[in-house]
């Protein structure tokens, strides 16, 4: 919400009361004086108006999962162990998964209670590429990776997969960069070939990278900058 709209929203305030306290540098948001009504109050923000208390604001909290196989990425599950289980946090009701993972993928899962920064990593405008290292049953052959760059047809779904760029890396492992988060889309993509995925695993996300240090079921607090690469993600494309 807008300051000067949340200012008016106020039983005690109006429209001009709220102008002439913004004019005035009454309105102090995070103990920042702040004159500018357009600025966007979110409900982690902490506002004061004079001495007086209008919003205390929460603590935005932001963590990197390596996530181990057989755990869903959900936030409850009737069958399975989930991802917020490996979390020893309180209020765990307030946290949302940003992306999500097979239940036999590994690797990068990153959680949050602040839906704004989730937004911008997962809207499929943003194109942040996600990297995965995959292993496959039988030999990744050269002609895969022109048929990635060029994207394959889902007929379930009658869509054309965006490009995709595919490294080689050994006969039977290779790592994948995608642009988009379609259902089983690594699988599917190496199921066009009658070549099953054996193990799959999320090492990026954009710029946010897992940390080698984390062993499956461990999870840190991202740091200040990987938390400002999630707020400033830009349009990017995995494939040059």
């Amino acid at each position: 919400m807008r300051l000067d709209r949340f200012l008016s929203n106020r039983p005690d305030l109006n429209r001009q009361d709220a102008r002439l306290h913004l004019a005035h540098g009454h309105v102090r948001v995070n103990g920042v004086p702040t004159m500018d009504g357009r600025y966007e109050i979110r409900e982690f923000d902490r506002v004061e108006l004079h001495e007086t208390l209008l919003q205390a604001g929460k603590p935005a909290r932001y963590f990197m999962l390596h996530k181990p196989p057989g755990y869903v990425s959900a936030t409850q599950h009737p069958e399975h162990p989930t991802v917020l289980d490996l979390l020893n946090e309180p209020d765990k009701g307030d946290l949302h998964l940003s992306g999500r993972l097979d239940l036999t993928t590994s690797g990068l899962m990153l959680i949050t209670n602040d839906g704004h920064w989730s937004r911008r990593l997962t809207l499929p405008k943003t194109k942040l590429p996600k990297v995965y290292y995959v292993e496959t049953a039988d030999p990744i052959q050269p002609e895969y990776v022109q048929a990635f760059a060029d994207g394959l047809y889902f007929k379930f779904e009658n869509l054309t997969t965006l490009p995709a760029r595919l490294d080689i890396l050994d006969e039977r492992c290779a790592r994948l960069t995608l642009i988009e988060g379609r259902y089983h889309q690594v699988k599917r993509m190496f199921g066009h070939f009658r070549n099953q995925v054996m193990r799959l695993h999320r090492e990026s996300i954009g710029p946010i990278r897992l940390d080698s240090a984390l062993t499956p079921g461990d999870y840190r607090q991202l740091t200040a900058d990987e938390i400002a690469c999630g707020l400033s993600t830009q349009t990017i494309n995995a494939v040059p």
